[in-house]
């Protein structure tokens, strides 16, 4: 069976039984200010898992495109990919457990409707229980019933802790606020000899040993939790299903690994045709990290030194020196696209689209990093003759030689030495801030514009900040803002959807301040000294030794409104009019928007 027919069969599968099938959104978030890109099918759709209602319906499907690059030195193993596609089925306050578990059976292991696996090969764990939530004895009841029915015998139902059966999975300090809950998780034998069940001993080896890999996770979201805690039941169950693409191909094509699959294997071929050196990790991180670029640069970003752009760059200055210790031509990673352009006919148009560009942009940022690669080399050489390497030093060879930390930290380590990536990281944070604060922007809460209105609707994020905190409690911080002539909109910490009456005490204290003709005024203060005053910031970075304190009020001292901000700001709240929310929704876990108007 090949990839097409899998992703289609998937999605053939739910449409069937009801599912709204919607297309993949974007890799670069629409609502999502804390993430740079999407790294999970359920991403784009947290406003509705925390109670928007979706205009397809409560019933959904899709394939969506996926980046992920905190495993990074892990690419070249047999599983991992920087890019990938996540298959989920979801559940808005419809279905709940038994449906899901049935379908995820049945999706995997018929053969007239599904993948046909064997279900003599297939294990599942189910959530022990802890103090937030009880022993999930309903889903392993459910795993029991199926197994009889269809004659699979042997011990291969575990109960495991939240550490793996939880989602999102806890941190070691827990402070998520959001719909959270217990899942289950099915794994499939990849030996075909671990057919007559295992005990727990077992198969906890076979699970360590990459025996058995892990196929589809089914997530039963029926709590709210705030920092870290859960504290009620939701109002509606949700299911939220996800099973990651390339590896369920790997399984279903029975092969060892992610790269002889059909989706990688025309790529890992392609090298192989060109009289190069053999190594096979240099050649599958070469392969992976050109198809994840050619997907990005397809979603509109392009390299740079920040944000999205700068994990391009890693990933295509990466591919160009693994491509060079394979010993393959100058400018040879832009020969990749039309092979997966080809891989991915049908599904990912965007990169038909923009086939010219992607080739484009490749060729440029392979010649930029060559013009600086070969003096870069030798000066990293001469560092190593000292030992190892310094954060400082690393960063320099990013600054002045484009090399992202991966490719030192590479090459230090053939050489048998380190690199502090701890100093490298407190210089390019540094690097960072200089840069954004040369753009203004983010000195400026979110103003696109300086004119009249927008300085308006900035003094009024003002006191719709502070009116927040009032009536949601002082948890609630800022995590960024928008603003043109139009509106203004709020991003915010906070764990669920805001009431009718909320948002109406909200809207009345904002109209009373505007009402009270307050003036707002501005202090410039050494940056200990306005932390004293209790003045709100929430983003350390930007800050210098000196910072600008905006406040409403006639003092400080009783202002009803302070914070660090860069301005401009009207001079007296009665310029600002009638103060309008438009709209509250959820942007992603733990963090709601506000959209208002000033009439």
């Amino acid at each position: 069976m090949t990839s097409q027919e899998i992703r289609s069969r998937f999605l053939d599968f739910f449409k069937e039984r009801g599912h709204a099938v919607i297309s993949s959104a974007s890799l670069v978030p629409e609502n999502d200010p804390s993430v740079l890109f999407n790294t999970a099918g359920m991403q784009p759709l947290v406003p509705y898992l925390l109670g928007e209602k979706h205009p397809l319906g409560t019933r959904l499907a899709s394939a969506q495109k996926c980046v992920r690059t905190v495993d990074i030195d892990s690419i070249g193993d047999n599983t991992h990919a920087t890019f990938f596609e996540m298959l989920g089925n979801w559940s808005l306050g419809d279905y709940w457990k038994k449906e899901a578990i049935e379908w995820s059976y049945e999706f995997l292991t018929s053969k007239s409707f599904g993948l046909g696996l064997d279900p003599q090969r297939l294990y599942v764990t189910c959530f022990e229980g802890d103090n937030n939530a009880p022993r999930d004895n309903e889903t392993a009841e459910i795993w029991k019933n199926i197994f009889v029915k269809n004659n699979v015998s042997g011990e291969r139902i575990y109960f495991r802790s939240a550490e793996s059966n939880w989602w999102p999975q806890p941190k070691e300090k827990d402070e998520y606020s959001g719909p959270c809950g217990p899942d289950t998780e099915m794994f499939y034998d990849l030996t075909g000899e671990l057919t007559l069940g295992m005990t727990n001993e077992e198969y906890d080896q076979a699970d360590s040993s990459q025996k058995i890999v892990e196929i589809w996770n089914d997530v039963f979201m029926e709590y709210l939790k705030k920092d870290g805690k859960v504290v009620s039941k939701l109002e509606s169950n949700n299911i939220d299903t996800g099973s990651g693409f390339e590896r369920l191909v790997a399984v279903v094509q029975d092969k060892k690994n992610i790269f002889e699959t059909d989706l990688f294997l025309p790529l890992i071929r392609h090298i192989k045709e060109q009289p190069s050196i053999s190594d096979q990790t240099s050649e599958r991180i070469v392969v992976d990290h050109v198809r994840t670029a050619i997907f990005m640069i397809a979603d509109g970003v392009l390299p740079s030194n920040t944000d999205r752009g700068y994990i391009l760059r890693r990933l295509v200055r990466r591919a160009v020196r693994h491509a060079d210790k394979l010993k393959l031509p100058e400018k040879f990673l832009s020969t990749f696209v039309p092979m997966v352009e080809e891989i991915y006919m049908g599904v990912y148009p965007e990169i038909t689209a923009k086939k010219a560009d992607i080739i484009s942009e490749l060729l440029i940022e392979e010649t930029k990093f060559r013009k600086t690669l070969t003096s870069g080399l030798k000066h990293l050489n001469k560092l190593l003759e000292k030992g190892d390497i310094s954060g400082d030093d690393a960063f320099m060879l990013l600054s002045s030689y484009g090399f992202p930390l991966e490719i030192t930290e590479e090459i230090a380590k053939e050489s048998g030495y380190s690199v502090d990536s701890s100093g490298f990281q407190v210089e390019f944070l540094k690097h960072q801030t200089l840069s954004r604060a040369g753009s203004g922007e983010k000195f400026k809460g979110g103003l696109k514009g300086t004119g009249e209105i927008e300085t308006k609707y900035h003094t009024a994020t003002h006191l719709l900040h502070q009116a927040l905190r009032d009536v949601l409690g002082s948890e609630v911080s800022q995590k960024g803002s928008n603003i043109t002539a139009e509106r203004l909109r709020f991003d915010f910490t906070f764990g669920r959807k805001l009431t009718e009456e909320e948002l109406h005490k909200i809207e009345k204290i904002v109209n009373e301040k505007i009402e009270q003709k307050l003036p707002v005024n501005s202090i410039v203060l050494k940056k200990s000294d306005a932390e004293k005053t209790g003045a709100l910031h929430f983003f350390d970075g930007k800050y210098g030794d000196e910072v600008n304190v905006y406040f409403i009020g006639n003092s400080m001292e009783d202002s009803y409104s302070k914070e660090f901000c860069g301005g401009p700001h009207v001079q007296n709240t009665e310029k600002l009019g009638c103060f309008k929310i438009i709209k509250e929704e959820a942007v992603s876990q733990g963090i709601r928007r506000i959209k208002a108007i000033l009439e």
